[in-house]
């Protein structure tokens, strides 16, 4: 076990770089299009280019950091249905996800998408619009974006297995909404014998 969650730590730690610095193509990609309108309202100049360039560094900021969402636990999830089982359970029910729901689809669009984005930096594949830019380096980002989720995937599976194992803590605790209330009521009760020593004569 102590090998694969070094190669977990190695997983995690390439994909949260690349997570952070990625971040930054959201401001370029704002800045760009700032800059377009700018140029377009100024000057009456505008480029399909421009506007494509866009897609290009939002749609990498978007895969590129899918792994890193997975990796800090802040995928989409029904809290409200999940919260309400012990932490156990949840460990299970995203063992089970992963295994069974993430893996075999990432797996699926990675070996997609390398024929695809072959294909398509084979052929110099470009945009269908007016001065529009090469579209391999597009689809690439797809691919790349589905390699790391899978990578992340396993990663994940193998902390959940350690965990359940206790060989390791839980980096995501998450407490379910009963436990949560057993803590609220217990807090209560605390402050209620508080209160009550303090109206005593």
């Amino acid at each position: 076990m102590a090998g694969l969650l070094a190669l977990s730590r190695t997983i995690d730690r390439m994909n949260e770089f690349i997570g952070r610095w990625i971040s930054w193509l959201i401001l370029l990609a704002i800045l760009v299009s700032a800059a377009n309108a700018v140029i377009r309202k100024m000057f009456d100049i505008s480029s399909n280019a421009w506007l494509e360039l866009q897609w290009y560094l939002f749609g990498a900021a978007f895969m590129l950091a899918a792994a890193y969402t997975l990796k800090q636990n802040d995928h989409i999830r029904i809290d409200i249905v999940y919260g309400m089982f012990s932490r156990r359970v949840q460990h299970w029910i995203d063992l089970l996800g992963h295994v069974f729901f993430l893996m075999p689809f990432v797996t699926l669009m990675v070996i997609y998408f390398v024929p695809y984005v072959s294909l398509s930096f084979r052929s110099g594949e470009m945009s269908n619009n007016s001065g529009g830019l090469i579209i391999w380096p597009a689809k690439a980002i797809l691919l790349v974006g589905f390699f790391l989720l899978a990578l992340q995937g396993i990663s994940e599976i193998i902390k959940k297995i350690a965990i359940m194992r206790g060989d390791m803590d839980d980096p995501n605790p998450f407490i379910s909404a009963h436990e949560q209330a057993e803590l609220e009521a217990k807090v209560l009760a605390e402050k209620a014998k508080a209160l009550a020593k303090e109206a005593r004569p």
